[in-house]
């Protein structure tokens, strides 16, 4: 479709540039105590975002701008996941008092750019593109892991972001200067055409240039060996960066992990371990799952050690992007559907635990497990939330987070007995993952001194976002057909040009 054609379907994309260069000018006209009005701004295009892709959504599927992007109910599914979390945590921000005397109208233009990177994101088919949305991306979180430049530990998180960011994002370039070498194409769809071309003295440059895109793809999920950034970067950022970022950014890398290696190595429809084990008969499907198996053992254990309610879920998410990689070996049409499922009930539960942490943090002034002593009895509301996240996050009955990690697991044994120790090996994590959800429920139940007085949040819109996230947590495990259907439409991939 040619680029005017086109226009008519980028509608959420260019209402998403509207709201920043909106948001960018209306910071200008009001005074620094007045800046956090922007947010007004960024979240009113958001929804409008929001309601564009919803009626230009449904099923349609075309190829946008000569090849480069994707309009398909794939892409549809994970933009809306990524307004939906960048609305909340918009939301969160209002109350945050760690952005208490910084300017905040740049703060929420930066996170209006990134979300507008984050949706390119899900719908590249070529490599520029691909490539383009990725850097938006990467610096908008930079500049944002580093916003609050009066303490130390967020210079810390943006510095060791950026050296991270700057060295994944060349060794990926470099593997992408290699694919296009051997292909001489960028568009994903001619590349799978060329590499089916191939012959075997490519093999080798193949195989550098498959490691090369892993390593920078691995690096946006927080998959080991790629994670040594995220604790860090999690623990300086401001919480309720550290929140967008355990969510928005691993949704949209999973989405172009998913349509890279599903359309240039794969079958388009659905990826088997077939098509994996063509590409130069090594075991990728195996690799893939030793590194699942690494990501989701490491995050676990290493989060066990954490004091830090904060620190200790930024391993947790490393944790929880090992679960998800479990459906990436077997890449069948139930993998991709328990992906975007566990996905949106993660964006619940996480950005959640982190809101009550962020809470915690501007309350009692402390993030340690001890700061939540006595929450459940002090705040019964915060204290039931907190517990609901935490058992959701385990992936216990009945909550949101056993119906994800039922389809993840459950497309993992449909694969095959090749990949039941896959299965075992979450199973076993998720056991471990309970000592460090349950000890935040412990500290906030039998720690500290019980309080004969009961309060809730001073902010209205604080109960209100805590409800918003917590009654969808619990509901969804009772009852998430709707969602389940949603996902199984969404499984509809613009298949070539």
């Amino acid at each position: 479709m040619s680029n005017l054609e086109s226009l008519k379907f980028f509608w959420p994309e260019l209402i998403l540039s509207a709201t920043a260069l909106i948001a960018i000018l209306s910071d200008l006209f009001y005074e620094r105590k007045e800046s956090h009005k922007v947010s007004f701004w960024a979240i009113g295009g958001l929804l409008l975002t929001f309601i564009t892709i919803r009626l230009f959504g449904g099923s349609s599927v075309n190829g946008l701008f000569m090849g480069t992007m994707a309009l398909d109910p794939f892409s549809e599914f994970f933009k809306i996941l990524i307004v939906l979390s960048t609305i909340i945590v918009m939301l969160m921000s209002f109350n945050s008092s760690e952005l208490d005397g910084y300017r905040k109208g740049e703060y929420y233009t930066i996170m209006s750019i990134m979300a507008f990177g984050l949706v390119m994101m899900t719908s590249a088919i070529d490599v520029l593109m691909f490539y383009v949305a990725i850097e938006i991306v990467s610096i908008m979180s930079f500049f944002l892991a580093g916003y609050l430049k009066r303490n130390p530990n967020s210079n810390e998180a943006s510095l060791k972001y950026v050296i991270y960011g700057a060295f994944s994002s060349g060794v990926m370039l470099y593997g992408l200067s290699i694919l296009f070498g051997l292909t001489g194409e960028t568009n994903f769809f001619a590349i799978k055409n060329a590499i089916s071309q191939l012959g075997p003295d490519s093999n080798l440059a193949l195989i550098l240039s498959i490691v090369f895109i892993l390593v920078g793809l691995g690096y946006k999920i927080s998959a080991v060996p790629f994670h040594f950034w995220t604790p860090d970067v999690y623990e300086g950022s401001p919480t309720s960066i550290t929140a967008y970022l355990s969510v928005a950014p691993k949704a949209a890398g999973f989405a172009l992990i998913i349509r890279f290696f599903n359309i240039a190595f794969g079958s388009n429809s659905a990826m088997g371990s077939d098509e994996w084990s063509s590409l130069n008969s090594l075991p990728w499907p195996f690799l893939i799952a030793l590194l699942s198996a690494a990501t989701m053992t490491i995050g676990n254990l290493v989060a066990i050690q954490q004091q830090s309610v904060k620190r200790m879920l930024a391993y947790s998410s490393i944790a929880h992007a090992g679960y998800m990689m479990m459906a990436i070996p077997v890449m069948s049409q139930s993998g991709i559907y328990g992906i975007m499922i566990y996905l949106f009930m993660y964006m619940l539960m996480n950005l959640g635990a982190f809101f009550v942490v962020m809470y915690v943090q501007d309350k009692f002034d402390g993030e340690n497990f001890d700061a939540f002593n006595g929450l459940g009895w002090k705040m019964p509301l915060l204290g039931i939330s907190m517990t609901l996240f935490m058992v959701a996050l385990t992936g216990l009955p009945p909550t949101s987070g056993f119906v994800g990690k039922f389809y993840i697991f459950a497309a993992v044994i449909e694969a095959g007995n090749q990949y039941y120790w896959l299965a075992f090996v979450g199973v076993i994590n998720s056991v471990v993952s309970l000592y460090y959800y349950i000890k935040v429920v412990r500290h906030m139940y039998f720690e500290g001194e019980r309080s004969d007085i009961v309060s809730l949040p001073e902010s209205k819109l604080t109960t209100s976002l805590v409800l918003v996230l917590a009654l969808p947590t619990f509901f969804l495990g009772w009852y998430f057909s709707p969602l389940v259907e949603w996902a199984n439409n969404s499984l509809n991939f613009f298949l070539g040009i």
